[in-house]
């Protein structure tokens, strides 16, 4: 392992394209590297779309990126995985491909791609190691969206074995914060709690249910953090091996439903509902790895949950916009 004191690829004035810049990683990144002495390339969704070879192709000719970081995925939470399996497969599977082979042919010096910790087996060690990829069945519920991105993962490795190129990974854990999906029917737990929550206090409601049995145990990061990570890895981290990247810590979807309501001021009942399904039994991320680059998160969860209440408070006229789907491009 080389010494994290030791910068292995400098930033100062790298050309970096964020695809997916608009999404809740995107976005992130995008406040990260403002604080860099860095150019960020950005291109919207109506001017490059990610699932065309040739408009990809052409985008990365004439934009000469030096690094690009893929962001940009179709994403949801277990409904939505469910109702589009295709969908999900067909979209993940052609943006990996596309963004990769086109930054590879315009010579990119440095590419990042961001996984998800829904790659790992649905019955694996806790805390799961990077290890324990392809060690056992996924977890049903999100196969489809976990296939898409172990493809992309392994894409990076052949890049890299066959090309020698320096495409890395990084698999962060549940992520949130400003600019999350808060759409009832594709959010991910920790956005679709929120809004329950706290329309369950406007409308004065008696009781929330909360789907399955509040058992599962999770593990979640502010996405601020995850967008640090990744400016280290960046500069530190050359290898085939990915790297985990997450808070260290867990907590059941119960307790996380309490400190919530607590955040958001309700105090009704909050009720569980066996019948749905529960996904997997606990997720936890091993960040060991990570942690020996000299990296560390550094905001604490109800920090976290407060100040995206308070970004969810001072955007919730347009996130309730019928028409606002809440962009399923966008995030990793």
């Amino acid at each position: 392992m080389i010494p994290f004191t030791f910068e292995l690829y400098p930033l100062h004035g790298q050309r970096i394209f964020v695809a997916g810049h608009r999404g809740m990683v995107g976005s992130a990144l995008c406040r990260r590297l403002a604080a860099e002495p860095v150019e960020i390339l950005t291109a919207p969704r109506d001017r490059l779309d990610l699932t065309s070879q040739a408009a990809v192709h052409a985008w990365m000719r004439d934009n000469t990126p030096d690094i690009v970081i893929l962001a940009a995925a179709r994403v949801g939470g277990i409904l939505a995985n469910a109702s589009r399996p295709v969908a999900f497969l067909e979209d993940n599977l052609l943006i990996e491909l596309n963004v990769m082979r086109a930054a590879f042919e315009a010579g990119v010096s440095k590419f990042l791609f961001l996984g998800s910790s829904c790659i790992y087996p649905r019955d694996a060690g806790q805390p799961i190691r990077e290890n324990a990829l392809l060690s056992g069945a996924l977890e049903p519920t999100n196969q489809w969206y976990a296939l898409a991105k172990i493809a992309g993962l392994k894409l990076c490795e052949a890049f890299r074995q066959e090309y020698a190129a320096d495409f890395i990974s990084a698999m962060p854990t549940n992520l949130y914060g400003p600019g999350d999906n808060f759409d009832p029917q594709t959010s991910h737990v920790l956005a679709a709690l929120l809004r329950r929550f706290h329309e369950a206090r406007r409308d004065g409601a008696a009781s929330v249910t909360i789907w399955g049995t509040g058992t599962p145990r999770r593990e979640f990061m502010h996405v601020d953090d995850l967008a640090d990570a990744c400016v280290h890895l960046l500069r530190h981290y050359s290898g085939s091996e990915p790297v985990n990247v997450g808070w260290g810590k867990d907590l059941d979807i119960l307790g996380l439903a309490r400190t919530i309501a607590r955040i958001v001021g309700y105090d009704g009942r909050i009720l569980t509902d066996p019948r749905k399904p529960d996904g997997t039994p606990r997720k936890l991320l091993d960040t060991s790895r990570l942690e020996a680059m000299g990296w560390k998160p550094g905001i604490p969860l109800e920090e976290g949950i407060a100040s995206t209440y308070r970004w969810y408070l001072d955007n919730e006229a347009s996130l309730s916009l019928p028409a606002h789907r809440q962009r399923e491009f966008a995030r990793a």
